[in-house]
């Protein structure tokens, strides 16, 4: 659990500081720190999926995620569709942390695939076997810890019945452990839960989100179901990343605490509640330990307030 918000610290927030800082939740059975690693940006610099990033160096990227878990992350962000012309992040997830510690949950997505221009492809609930494989066989495992059902933003109203009901199949068949959604609507969320438990909702938040992400940021609290934002320091930029423009809000309690605002971001999003995780990816191993140190920058109740205007 996390202090709560009237608990704060003066000084600047230790880069070397542990991701169990960040209180811990449990996605099914699988216990996790709350500070996380996503692995989208490791396979190119620049913007993911651009066609003209340049591949990142691959022994710098593999450190980046051993020194990730010398950090204390055990919860790692993935997809099959993570890939450059050179660099696939489930390759380097492989070569850089196998064999796996116990304790250590890697998430994936399924759902959207790219052919090899890149090309986005959506699978059907046929297809779907068939990436949780490539998945299956990129990670070297026999079983995926947690895997998403992710949709298409044109999907918003669609039903998730036939692919959610596909992936329960595989769960049963004991190629999956624990089933989450990405990018949904509370009702698809309600629709999923009458075929299989969700253990996790993974959707676009931040502190510039409208209200009803709040809401059902909460309801999903309620329900005992973990809430993974992505984009919770890009924002806006998403795929693209920060563009560095700040509010006043974010620079006044960055400055006070002596953090980044990707930090003051991070540990807003952590106090929105426990079952709140956090999966902020980059390649380079100082915005690794900044981001992983934000979990445990406590913002008073003064600093909430500032943030929500």
């Amino acid at each position: 659990m996390m202090p709560s918000p009237s608990e704060t610290i003066s000084e600047s927030v230790p880069e070397t500081i542990n991701a169990s800082a960040s209180g811990t939740w449990k996605l099914g059975d699988l216990t996790v720190n709350r500070l996380g690693f996503g692995s989208m940006r490791l396979p190119q610099n620049g913007t993911a999926f651009a066609a003209d990033g340049t591949p990142r160096d691959r022994g710098r990227a593999l450190r980046v995620l051993r020194r990730a878990v010398e950090l204390g992350v055990n919860h790692i962000d993935t997809a099959a569709f993570y890939f450059s012309p050179l660099r696939s992040a489930n390759e380097l997830i492989n070569s850089a942390l196998a064999p796996y510690a116990d304790d250590l949950v890697i998430t994936t997505k399924v759902g959207p695939g790219r052919d090899p221009s890149g090309a986005w492809v959506w699978a059907t609930p046929e297809q779907l076997r068939g990436q949780v494989e490539e998945n299956l066989r990129q990670l070297g495992r026999e079983h995926l810890d947690v895997v998403n059902l992710r949709l298409s933003t044109n999907q918003a109203s669609a039903s998730v019945a036939d692919h959610f009901g596909a992936l329960a199949e595989l769960r049963d068949a004991g190629l999956i452990r624990h089933l989450g959604i990405s990018n949904v609507s509370p009702d698809q969320l309600t629709e999923a839960r009458t075929i299989a438990p969700v253990v996790c909702v993974q959707n676009a938040y931040g502190i510039d989100s409208p209200a009803d992400d709040h809401a059902f940021l909460r309801s999903c609290g309620e329900q005992g179901i973990a809430f993974v934002p992505f984009f919770a320091i890009a924002g806006a930029g998403r795929e693209e990343g920060t563009n560095g423009a700040q509010s006043e809000a974010v620079l006044t309690v960055a400055r006070t605490h002596g953090a980044t605002p990707a930090q003051v971001r991070l540990a807003w999003t952590l106090h929105q509640g426990p079952h709140v995780l956090a999966i902020p990816g980059t390649g380079d191993p100082d915005h690794l330990a900044e981001n992983v140190a934000a979990g445990a920058l406590r913002l008073t109740a003064e600093d909430l307030a500032l943030l929500a205007r």
